[in-house]
């Protein structure tokens, strides 16, 4: 099966998509959109999921922001950098709506730097170090067939706000997944070198799995993509041994910390500063 064959595939569904990140869409999403909280919807449950998807985005965000200077190709480089702004984009949204129904009035940036670790409630597949490009482009394929597969079921979301933010990110994260599917297939069906890091990249997200279906359960829309790329690429299916603990319950690995202390760095020198 030809990456191109996957990309129809994948595409189904989104025909209206564009192939590139950054520039789904530069109108404002929540325009025209009530930001009352619904009577039907609990505040707080509300804000908790919102902060949920956004340290996913965040941490996502800043890992794909350390291939810059470090991708094998310029255009992979920039590629890499646009979805992690997709990423990036979203955390502001759904901060901002967290801090707005959760009664604190905190913004966006009180919540990406001024909370410690162990308040963070990422997915912790979202804050292993990047590895090999092989890694990376396996992890984002996982990362954005999982959150693509939620999003679209929260685009029905009561809540107007999420709602739209998710119906924004649909489009984004549509292409994000068709990026890392090509890349996967060009990758198991190149060199033997490139397909001994597919298959060992796709071994080591393996264990991460049962976390995301646990947060979220899209295993379904999840084993099927995997099940297609993998086949197109010439490449086992991993095995599923989940581990214990979970980033949603501020169970993290010991690489969450100092991601967050190079991201927090300017901020905590600095509270308050304005450009």
């Amino acid at each position: 099966m030809s990456d191109d064959h996957v990309y129809m595939t994948l595409a189904e569904g989104h025909e209206d998509d564009t192939r590139w990140a950054y520039g789904t869409g530069f109108a404002d999403p929540l325009h025209g959109v009530d930001t009352t909280v619904p009577d039907d919807v609990d505040a707080r449950e509300l804000a908790a999921l919102c902060v949920t998807l956004a340290d996913d985005a965040l941490v996502s965000a800043q890992r794909l922001a350390e291939w810059t200077t470090r991708a094998p190709e310029l255009e992979e480089e920039v590629a890499l950098a646009n979805i992690g702004l997709d990423l990036l984009g979203q955390a502001r949204l759904l901060y901002s709506r967290a801090g707005r129904v959760d009664g604190t009035g905190r913004d966006e940036d009180a919540y990406a730097y001024f909370r410690d670790a162990d308040e963070f409630r990422n997915v912790r597949l979202a804050e292993l170090p990047n590895g090999d490009f092989a890694f990376s482009i396996v992890r984002l394929l996982v990362f954005s067939g999982w959150r693509l597969a939620h999003f679209e079921r929260l685009t029905t979301h009561p809540d107007p706000v999420l709602a739209a933010i998710a119906a924004k990110g649909v489009k984004e994260l549509a292409y994000h997944r068709q990026y890392a599917a090509e890349w996967v297939v060009r990758l198991g069906d190149g060199t033997e070198e490139s397909h001994r890091r597919t298959r060992r990249a796709l071994e080591q997200v393996a264990p991460y799995l049962g976390e995301l279906f646990t947060a979220y359960d899209a295993r379904d829309e999840v084993v099927a993509v995997l099940r297609q790329v993998t086949e197109a690429a010439g490449l086992p299916m991993p095995a599923h041994r989940p581990l214990p603990g979970s980033g949603r319950a501020g169970e993290h690995t010991e690489h969450l910390a100092p991601l967050l202390a190079e991201l927090q760095s300017v901020a905590r020198a600095h509270p308050g500063a304005t450009w």
